[in-house]
């Protein structure tokens, strides 16, 4: 009886752990179907190996729909502790160009080629002229300068000594002709010459600001820089908020993990899940033990 008590728990427990680290074994392997006489012997291949395909697609859907929806991703994204960490990231790399020496030209130089730079430059540049051009054509700037300059010109001979002796009456007589004629001339100039003005002035500007050291336009647009600072992250904000679902269906999060599990040899896989649940699946083999030996003790008693 006492060998009993101690045998038959003993083999309950070798029982339930042999048991136990068969089945999670048979959940990877064998890796490929096995036939005995041309018949396919049942449980091969393991049921990881047979059902690659399948789990993949539910990992897939299950991540893309559980883990990494637009509602979990836009919750982290923009939290106050991701915002922070933008803002942060953007105030030490200010901080770094504030201690920086080299000229824009050169700190771009680092970033892109010079082809590249050229080319960034030379559009912009187009684009800004484009855009003043349009706005230096229209009719009624030549009429509010011109408006202006009249105004102007008949306070200063009021304000005079031709004023004690009515010229300003005088003026006052020719000053509408005498504002449609230097509307006219300030639109015609405007019109002949503002693409050669503007390319003249943004060559300068852009020549200037080249040669600028870092550091220097940081010190000297320290306004500018808060702003642009402020930009950046209401437009990474806006950004998630409105392009976050167009993102997501364009990655296709699902397919993405669908194939890249796929493409994972299933020994990889066995692998990864190990590295994983390695913890786990051990407990189970023990758990298995621990079931086997208890049932032993209890066959005893039923046996009595």
């Amino acid at each position: 009886m006492e060998t009993q008590l101690i045998i038959g728990p003993l083999v309950g427990a070798i029982i339930g752990l042999i048991t136990n680290g068969i089945a999670i074994k048979m959940i990877f392997r064998p890796l490929y179907a096995k036939y005995l006489w041309g018949w396919k012997l049942p449980f091969t291949p393991g049921l990881i190996p047979k059902e690659k395909g399948r789990i993949a697609k539910s990992i897939g859907n299950a991540i893309s729909i559980n883990l990494m929806n637009k509602e979990t991703l836009e919750k982290t994204l923009l939290s106050q502790e991701m915002l922070g960490k933008l803002e942060n990231a953007i105030d030490n790399f200010i901080e770094n160009l504030s201690h920086n020496e080299q000229t824009l030209q050169e700190y771009l130089y680092h970033l892109l080629s010079k082809r590249e730079i050229d080319l960034i430059i030379n559009n912009t540049k187009e684009d800004i002229i484009s855009i003043l051009q349009k706005e230096l054509s229209n009719p009624q700037l030549g009429n509010q300068v011109s408006n202006i300059v009249i105004k102007h010109a008949i306070s200063k001979v009021q304000e005079g000594l031709l004023g004690v002796f009515g010229v300003d009456k005088f003026i006052n007589l020719i000053a509408l002709p005498a504002e449609q004629l230097l509307a006219k001339n300030i639109n015609e100039m405007l019109a002949n010459n503002s693409h050669e003005l503007i390319h003249e002035l943004l060559d300068k500007g852009t020549d200037r600001l080249l040669s600028m050291q870092m550091c220097e336009i940081i010190k000297e647009h320290p306004e500018q820089i808060i702003t642009l600072k402020t930009c950046i992250i209401s437009t990474y904000q806006k950004t998630i908020s409105e392009q976050l679902p167009r993102i997501l269906n364009s990655i296709n999060i699902s397919k993405v993990v669908e194939e890249r599990i796929n493409e994972m040899d299933v020994q990889e896989v066995e692998q990864l899940l190990f590295q994983i649940m390695d913890k786990e699946l051990k407990a189970i083999i023990w758990l298995g033990g621990l079931l086997g030996f208890i049932m032993g003790f209890v066959m005893i008693f039923i046996n009595k």
